[in-house]
This record gives C-alpha cells, structure tokens and sequence, in this order.
C-alpha cells in the first residue's frame, strides 16, 4: 500500500456511526486514500472492520473527530469469551437500556426481534421500518404517502443514543481515545 499519508492500519469495531460528511469523503471527495484503500481491502479478511477505521485515523480531516467506543450490545458467558451468548426477551430492558445502537447474537426467528421490531423500531409485519420521512397514518401503511426524506425526527433510540454519546463526550477520557499518534 503506497500512500504517503497512510501511517497506519487501524482495526475497529464494524459497528459505528459514520457522518454524512465523512461518507461524502469517501464516496465524492478528490483525497485517493478511500479509493485506494477500498481496493486494497477489497479482497482482505475483515476489510469491513478496517476500512473505515482506518480512513478515518489516517484523514486529517477526521482522525480528531472519532469516539473509539464499540456500539455493540452482546454478553458473554464466563465459560467463553471467544463468541457472544443468545440474546433473548430477558436481556430485552438491559439492551435498551445500554444506549447501543446494535446488538448481537440472536436466535433465528426469537420472539425478542418481532419485540425490537415493534416497540423500537415501530415496525409492523411486513412493512419497513418508517422513517421520518414517512407521512401516511400510523398502523400498518405509514409509510404510503413520503415527505421529505432530509427531514429526521429522533425517535426514543435516538435520544438514547445521543445520552451514551455525550456520556462518552463527558468522561473525560474522550481525547485520551482518539486514533491520532502523535
């Protein structure tokens, strides 16, 4: 890989929250390193857990901007740390809770997903997850008349994101977590 810019590989959760403006970087913006290392990690293991950690750690323009913490939500048994436990309807209030956009291991077809479905994500069976651009009335066809789609309106999952980012923001350790060498 040669590009004078790139110092390091870097490895990082596949679960994280990019912005509009680092995702316009990599798709529209006249800096090579995304297209070269999308090449490059094109046919590597893992390439998803790279790539995009490592543009951002080694882009100016971002590398001072990232909160290195795993939005994630999984349990382990004590027994084995290698692979996390199913997640059921107990674990439901404890998930929520986490303020994690994402969360793993779930059994194939586990009542707890029709639960996410319907009280997080306000999905009903069959139909896609309404958005904000979503105008028609609630019940089974919300989403048969479309508004604008620029137009966000922060459900509860959002807020509660938003409070575990600013906790993260708040700790006191968030400059400590950035991917910059110095």
């Amino acid at each position: 890989l040669t590009h004078q810019s790139l110092d390091y590989v870097y490895a990082g959760s596949s679960f994280s929250v990019l912005s509009r403006n680092f995702i316009d970087f990599c798709i529209l913006g006249t800096d090579n390193l995304p297209r070269t290392l999308l090449m490059y990690f094109a046919n590597t293991p893992s390439s998803l857990s790279n790539y995009f950690p490592t543009i951002l750690c080694n882009s100016h323009k971002f590398n001072r901007t990232v909160i290195n913490n795993n939005l994630l939500y999984a349990t382990f048994d004590k027994s084995s740390y290698d692979e996390p436990r199913l997640l059921s309807s107990s674990d439901f209030e404890v998930m929520i809770q986490s303020g994690a956009a994402f969360a793993t291991r779930f059994k194939s077809d586990d009542p707890v997903l029709d639960r996410i479905d319907r009280e997080i994500l306000g999905r009903s069976p069959g139909n896609v997850v309404p958005g904000g651009w979503c105008l028609g009335e609630s019940g089974n066809h919300t989403c048969s008349v479309w508004g604008d789609s620029n137009v966000l309106r922060p459900s509860l999952g959002a807020r509660r994101l938003e409070k575990r980012i600013v906790e993260l923001l708040s700790n006191g350790t968030f400059r400590s977590h950035h991917c910059v060498v110095e």
